[in-house]
């Protein structure tokens, strides 16, 4: 009976040649060289890697290699340079010695597909395996105990290659204007979306979802997160001291948007704390003197341009005007920074006011929450309730824009993967509203 490994071994005989002396010190030569590539290429990797507190470390540090590390990050182009260069002169060389190698110790006279394996597609996989990515991956954990253990190797292939690091360095700098260029052109979207790819499971939710708030700071407009007109606290320009003196106490807030007539005319703010030395006066005290001009903003204002404007105003309240004029509501300070890092409660703010939960997929809202403290809430990205709403903010406006109607009570509105159920309403708005979070099979279920 003919042994199935007969033509394998055949094969072998065919094309392996005997090995000498030289192809055992190539051979010897190309294992040094992979290392070399490896530690080269981590060390790419581990110098890029390393965040503030490693540098704080580095610099209390007394080593000579800490602070070869530090005078190597001075000039990061250079050390980019110096490393890449190095790199690819040392898988060069790992080519042409796999090359004379596989030459030397095969014949592949009539076997040349076999022989485009061994040399192309096995060599090229080494490079990559054991020069690219496991160095790479390793890098990224240890990346300190990496660079301290690269770094005079480093400085030796930077000194090295410095005129062709120079020559690198000034021959790209027109590239340097177009990346700046592009990366100026980077939406929110893709800055979100690489956000919660790099997410790191050392970094705590509360962190990821700053990171994500800061990358949707600039699309966000003043309308999506103002209080609304019916929820805001004024007063009339004509009020009784004391009636203003016991509406301010009752309110708990520090800045009063003043009008007159309506809340459309809206003559200025008046700050609690100018009425301080006044308490003891009677109701002939004209407290109109103490009032300060409004600041207006439309609608549609982007609130990173707004805080700007705070800042260089040294204000902290804005009355929002629609396209006509009329006053929409107030936006404050507070509520841009609870745009970054969530709500903020202070002694006057009542608990649990905007919404309860009642578990993890049913949740209770007040009609009024603006759908960005609805994304926040139940942390999605709210993407597709942007691409479906028209002109609502609200959770209730976003009901009346499905339904095309006032929903009567415990009427239910499905959308995606939601079902919004009324818990109370009147014939003019929905008050509150049951939020359901469906699982696929349930959703397919509904449908």
């Amino acid at each position: 009976m003919d042994d199935p490994d007969e033509p394998l071994q055949q094969l072998f005989l065919d094309i392996l040649q005997p090995a000498s002396f030289g192809i055992i010190a190539a051979l010897g030569a190309m294992v040094l060289l992979l290392a070399s590539s490896a530690l080269i290429s981590g060390s790419e990797v581990a110098f890029f890697s390393l965040g503030p507190k490693e540098r704080k470390d580095l610099e209390s540090s007394k080593s000579r290699a800490s602070n070869v590390i530090l005078r190597l990050l001075e000039k990061p182009k250079r050390l980019l340079a110096a490393i890449l260069i190095g790199n690819n002169f040392v898988n060069v060389a790992i080519i042409i010695l796999s090359t004379y190698v596989t030459a030397a110790l095969f014949n592949f006279g009539n076997y040349p597909f076999l022989g485009f394996i061994i040399q192309v597609v096995m060599i090229t996989f080494l490079i990559l395996l054991i020069g690219e990515v496991v160095p790479k991956v390793y890098a990224t954990k240890y990346a300190l105990n990496l660079a301290l253990f690269m770094a005079f190797p480093i400085l030796f292939l930077r000194n090295i290659f410095n005129p062709l690091s120079s020559l690198l360095i000034n021959s790209t700098s027109f590239i340097d204007k177009r990346i700046r260029k592009i990366s100026a052109d980077i939406s929110a979207e893709d800055l979100s979306h690489a956000i919660e790819l790099t997410k790191d499971e050392e970094a705590s939710e509360e962190e990821h979802k700053i990171l994500k708030g800061i990358a949707k700071f600039g699309s966000t407009d003043v309308k999506q997160i103002m209080k609304s007109r019916v929820d805001v606290v004024a007063f009339e320009i004509e009020t009784k001291f004391d009636v203003l003196l016991s509406g301010i106490l009752k309110s708990g807030f520090s800045r009063i948007p003043i009008f007159k007539e309506s809340f459309d005319k809206v003559e200025g703010i008046l700050y609690i704390k100018d009425l301080l030395p006044h308490f003891e006066k009677g109701d002939n005290f004209n407290w109109k003197e103490l009032i300060r001009p409004p600041f207006f903003v439309p609608e549609n204002k982007k609130i990173d341009d707004l805080l700007k404007e705070f800042q260089e105003k040294k204000i902290h309240l804005a009355i929002v005007v629609d396209e006509y004029g009329g006053t929409s509501g107030i936006v404050t300070l507070e509520d841009i920074i609870e745009e970054i890092v969530g709500d903020i409660t202070d002694e006057f703010d009542e608990e649990n006011l905007v919404y309860s939960k009642l578990d993890e997929n049913n949740y209770v809202f007040d009609g009024k929450t603006p759908l960005n403290d609805l994304y926040r809430i139940l942390d999605i990205d709210g993407n597709v309730f942007e691409e479906t709403k028209g002109e609502s903010d609200t959770i209730a406006g976003f009901i009346l824009e499905l339904a095309g109607k006032i929903p009567l009570k415990n009427e239910k509105v499905n959308f995606e993967n939601f079902t919004f159920t009324v818990e109370a309403a009147d014939k003019r708005r929905v008050k509150r509203v049951k939020v359901t979070i469906l699982e696929k099979q349930e959703k397919e279920i509904e449908e």
